[in-house]
């Protein structure tokens, strides 16, 4: 008769608690390896001393377990990794009462025996570089946001009217504008053919276009009363938001190519799909691949909802019923995402109707 034999592992910061049980009895004391090439060759070791391939069952741990994660992958080691509220979830409904981490390791390698879940292959490592550079993307663009609104209160004693000179004050020509004008004396210093020349060298720029912007500019320095000098430090600490702004935005243009270039790669296919369905663009189908992943290794639809955390919750007690509001236990990055693509398909509703803004609709009314 064949032995399950599982190695449950719990994973920190610098080190992992290694227990192993075999038909739910357990095998010895746990024991502790580095997280490391040399603790992983201990584990390896271990390991190699059953005829059996083992069971590795670990909890996901953010960025600590991914090591450990490539380690099996490598060695082509099958393993069960667990989000942590599903390990939670599953430890507590065997009664755990005590948490070290060596029980905690023990606990994890009863789960596949009290309540087994399924084996599913690992995605490739393409999806998980995907991910990294969506998740350096949003990092991207909190900095981009911050950087805007230091910008937007450092203009305020300089030149306020500025932030007029186009119907948005954002993008890399109104913050090319803004450094070449970061003060309305500069504007006043200058006479008109001078300014409109410095509009000219900004490329997407025409004359009747620089002409224009030069009229307004000079409006703007008329009608501005600053409060800081035009060789004060906050125009010096302008300037200098806009070369990181300038920064920030070549660099997502950068990695959404990027992304792009990895998906043609891993899955082509679902980038043509997702940029079928309307108030889906290029970036945001590049997201939704990097943070949903392969979606084949999903059996359900309800599955998907998990995984984003749009599940609802429901609370059941004696004859009463209920359904609560969603769970928010999945992605946050990919159900921030979906909920923008909602409000974008609202927006093109008009040319592009589909049947979820008809469901929307009779949610409403």
């Amino acid at each position: 008769m064949s032995q399950n034999i599982i190695f449950g592992i719990d994973v920190s910061s610098r080190s992992s608690t290694v227990c192993v049980v075999i038909d739910r009895v357990k095998q010895g004391n746990p024991f502790t390896i580095t997280n490391d090439s040399f603790g992983y060759q201990d584990l390896l070791d271990h390991l190699n001393q059953y005829l059996i391939t083992p069971l590795v069952v670990f909890e996901a741990t953010g960025v600590y377990s991914l090591s450990l994660q490539a380690f099996l992958e490598d060695h082509h080691i099958k393993y069960l990794r667990l989000n942590p509220l599903q390990a939670k979830k599953l430890m507590d409904n065997n009664l755990r009462h005590n948490k070290t981490d060596k029980l905690d390791a023990y606990h994890l390698a009863l789960i596949q025996f009290s309540a087994p879940q399924k084996l599913q292959a690992p995605q490739s490592r393409e999806y998980h570089e995907l991910q990294a550079a969506s998740r350096y993307y949003e990092e991207l663009t909190r900095a981009l946001i911050v950087n805007k609104n230091q910008l937007h209160r450092n203009l305020q004693s300089t030149f306020p009217q500025i932030e007029h000179i186009l119907s948005n004050p954002s993008g890399k020509i109104y913050w090319t504008i803004v450094s070449l004008f970061p003060h309305a004396q500069y504007v006043l210093d200058m006479n008109e053919d001078q300014v409109k020349q410095r509009l000219l060298s900004i490329s997407g720029i025409g004359r009747q276009r620089a002409q224009y912007l030069t009229a307004r500019l000079y409006a703007f320095a008329r009608q501005a009363y600053p409060y800081d000098r035009k060789d004060g430090i906050t125009v010096r600490a302008i300037q200098r938001t806009i070369s990181n702004l300038l920064s920030l935005s070549n660099e997502r243009d950068q990695v959404i190519n990027y992304m792009e270039k990895l998906t043609k790669v891993v899955n082509a296919r679902a980038l043509t799909i997702y940029l079928s369905i309307p108030g889906i663009a290029r970036t945001t189908a590049l997201r939704l691949i990097a943070e949903l992943g392969d979606l084949r290794r999903f059996n359900t639809s309800a599955q998907i909802d998990a995984f984003v955390g749009i599940d609802p919750g429901r609370s059941q007690s004696g004859d009463k019923d209920s359904r609560l509001g969603i769970t928010k236990h999945g992605n946050h990055i990919a159900r921030k995402i979906l909920y923008r693509v909602i409000t974008q398909m609202e927006t093109v509703r008009a040319t592009q109707p589909c049947h979820i803004t008809d469901y929307y609709d009779k949610k409403t009314y």
